[in-house]
């Protein structure tokens, strides 16, 4: 089946508006060949070939379905105006070896934190990158940690952890907030809670598992939704982050 997470007939305002946001075309590339990426959205087209991407992990929160776990849809691709993304089958039989992980699509149906990222990765990546999708419910670090792993993969797989950081405080206290949440993730501590970031349960996870791994975390952007508008009174925040192999990189 497939799963179609934006209304048909908007092809060409969405395109417009994907394009509008790939503004940064140098650090795309470094940000994929980093493999690991932690908020934010992917910003120039590459040479899949090039590069020898052949899947992206996505994992996010679940922000309308509780459940227990984490979830993999039903369906063989997901549709946006833009085309069809195959879910990666090879990949989600591995991941589905894990106790803990479940197959369901009514976790995916309305969840936008996964979905924001398809337009991005179609007009960047093309037709010969596939995705697995991953929505964390009521589930623990450690279970993301090992759901990871699974599908870790090498040069093949890039892992993006899509979310939020902090919600609705007003700009001056957002922006603290934040940058503690960010000095948290700067230094891989996988200890975060609900307040600093909707997705704190994949953020831990993966931090977890790039400590393990002696992986790097490098602060790519930080800012909140008051940068953008005029009303600072309810702001949300928002990070960017990748993680790689190697010394720390300015």
């Amino acid at each position: 089946g497939v799963a179609r997470v934006v209304a048909a007939g908007e092809e060409a305002l969405l395109l417009e508006l994907v394009e509008l946001l790939l503004h940064d075309r140098a650090l795309l590339l470094e940000l994929v060949r980093d493999r690991v990426v932690l908020g934010g959205h992917l910003l120039e087209r590459l040479e899949v070939a090039d590069l020898g991407l052949e899947r992206v992990v996505l994992l996010g929160p679940s922000h309308f379905v509780p459940f227990v776990g984490l979830a993999l849809p039903r369906a063989e691709a997901f549709q946006t105006p833009l085309g069809l993304v195959p879910v990666d089958a090879e990949a989600r039989g591995a991941i589905l070896r894990a106790a803990h992980v479940v197959t369901a699509d009514a976790p995916h149906a309305r969840e936008h934190s996964l979905e924001v990222q398809l337009p991005f990765l179609q007009v960047l990546l093309g037709d010969e990158v596939s995705v697995l999708p991953i929505v964390s419910g009521d589930a623990t670090a450690p279970q993301v940690t090992a759901a990871l792993e699974r599908v870790w993969g090498g040069d093949e797989t890039l892992i993006i952890i899509s979310s939020d950081l902090s919600h609705y405080l007003d700009y001056a206290r957002a922006r603290a907030v934040d940058a503690a949440t960010a000095k948290s993730i700067l230094a891989c501590t996988a200890e975060l809670d609900a307040d600093q970031a909707c997705g704190h349960v994949a953020i831990n996870g993966l931090l977890c598992a790039a400590r393990q791994r002696h992986l790097n975390v490098r602060l790519l952007d930080l800012r909140n939704s008051g940068d953008t508008q005029p009303d600072r009174s309810r702001v949300v925040g928002y990070g960017a982050f990748a993680l790689y192999e190697g010394p720390v990189r300015q």
